[in-house]
């Protein structure tokens, strides 16, 4: 039996530490991405489509109201990416969400990286 995989990473951006905890199962993803501390913040979850279906990917918002527009992106792409039921938290506490998105972008792609890397070595 497989048991779920664990990546944690972090950037630091304007002096600022990002994080990222990542969770992923057989079928689905969950990621937290905070500034400074490990926290939950607003939280969206998005499901891909099958592949006999057309149009984008289903989400919404399960909680939270203040970075919305972050974590339904996030959550949308990672759900496309994987092809797996996403979800993701989006906590922020002084930078903008516009300006954090690029952080956590990039935080995202190494995480993404990371988690393949790992996948790789066991094979």
């Amino acid at each position: 039996m497989e048991r779920a995989k664990v990546v944690k990473e972090e950037i630091v951006e304007q002096n600022t530490p990002f994080l990222a905890v990542y969770v992923e199962s057989k079928n689905s993803c969950l990621i937290m991405l905070s500034e400074k501390e490990d926290r939950m913040g607003t939280l969206a979850v998005a499901v891909p489509k099958p592949d006999n279906v057309l149009g984008p990917v289903t989400s919404s918002v399960l909680l939270g109201n203040r970075h919305v527009v972050s974590a339904r992106m996030f959550a949308e792409y990672v759900a496309v990416k994987k092809g797996k039921i996403a979800l993701v938290s989006v906590y922020l506490d002084k930078v903008s969400e516009l300006e954090a998105q690029a952080f956590f972008t990039r935080l995202l792609e190494k995480v993404l990286r990371t988690e393949s890397r790992k996948e790789a070595e066991k094979i």
